[in-house]
């Protein structure tokens, strides 16, 4: 059986500013039900490579395939209508209230009001935004992590298949941005969702993405799962790169399954995916995860596998 077409696909885009090329090169395809995240350093291109997939941006050079079609011979408002956007800066309508906000998308197709008030309903109470106390509420009234709740749920108030977003929990402080990542990464309604996803949050990137896109320049250095790129670098720029969060990645990466055989991981509190790191976590919380292991059993574990994987890699 073929495999399914990507829903995305660039090919051979570049981009520049002036004598700045931004963008040079770059060709990816992004597969349905993908979470690709676009990595790098300050200046690396990676908004700009996001703003050619819906047309903020027009390249110089290449094609974008959505679907198998080219998006420059969709009008762009129906391109866009099958793509929802969600930045740093949310972009609120202040004079809206949250329910009005969230039913924006939905109102401009014209879909029926009962439907838009059901599925604005719905999408608050799975954010942790209960309706009845946030849907009349205006955005100078929520906190930012709030507001960047109610930026996603109007992204997919219209159950667009494709959602694009720009460094969606920048701006917002360490710990509401990880509670917003972790109900991100749980959110039933993303599931089925093609994603493509830019942030400078090594962290934030291995916990969300399948692929990684690292660029460098406006060129890809690797486009790779987050284990690849941790264990088999392409070149020197990806080694230096994680480097400096590399023990905090590595016990991101590696999970129980990677270091014990599955009947030592058969517990009611952690499974052959639970990481290393969520496993310590559990062993050491208020209330200790039962297991068949030690942490001092784990964290032995835990470095004969990272042998493993180095050997592996010389090799």
């Amino acid at each position: 059986m073929p495999d399914a077409p990507p829903v995305i696909r660039a090919t051979h885009l570049c981009k520049s500013f002036g004598a700045h090329a931004v963008v040079q090169d770059v060709s990816f395809d992004v597969a349905a039900g993908e979470t690709l995240v676009l990595l790098g350093p300050s200046g690396c291109g990676k908004t700009t490579l996001l703003k050619l997939l819906n047309r903020l941006i027009e390249p110089d050079e290449g094609t974008v395939e959505i679907n198998g079609r080219n998006a420059r011979q969709q009008p762009v408002e129906v391109l866009r209508r099958g793509i929802g956007y969600v930045i740093q800066q949310v972009g609120l309508l202040p004079h809206y209230t949250v329910a009005e906000n969230v039913a924006v998308v939905p109102h401009l197709l014209g879909h029926a009001p009962a439907a838009i008030a059901a599925r604005t309903t719905a999408l608050l109470t799975r954010l942790h935004l209960p309706p009845a106390r946030y849907a009349g509420q205006y955005p100078h009234q929520l906190s930012g992590g709030q507001q960047q709740r109610v930026g996603l749920a109007r992204a997919l108030a219209a159950d667009p298949p494709i959602i694009l977003l720009d460094e969606p929990f920048g701006a917002l402080d360490p710990l509401t941005r990880a509670s917003i990542r972790r109900e991100f990464r749980e959110l039933e309604e993303l599931k089925n969702k093609t994603v493509v996803l830019v942030t400078h949050d090594v962290t934030e990137a291995f916990e969300l993405a399948d692929r990684i896109m690292l660029l460098d320049a406006g060129q890809i250095q690797q486009l790779d799962t987050p284990r690849a790129l941790l264990f088999r670098p392409a070149n020197a720029f990806v080694r230096r790169f994680f480097a400096a969060e590399r023990l905090a990645l590595q016990l991101r990466t590696l999970t129980l399954g990677d270091l014990f055989p599955s009947t030592e991981t058969d517990t009611f509190d952690l499974t052959a995916t639970t990481t290393v790191h969520d496993a310590l976590e559990a062993l050491t919380g208020a209330a200790p995860a039962t297991a068949r292991f030690t942490v001092a059993q784990l964290m032995a574990a835990f470095g004969e596998a990272l042998q493993q994987e180095e050997k592996a890699w010389k090799r």
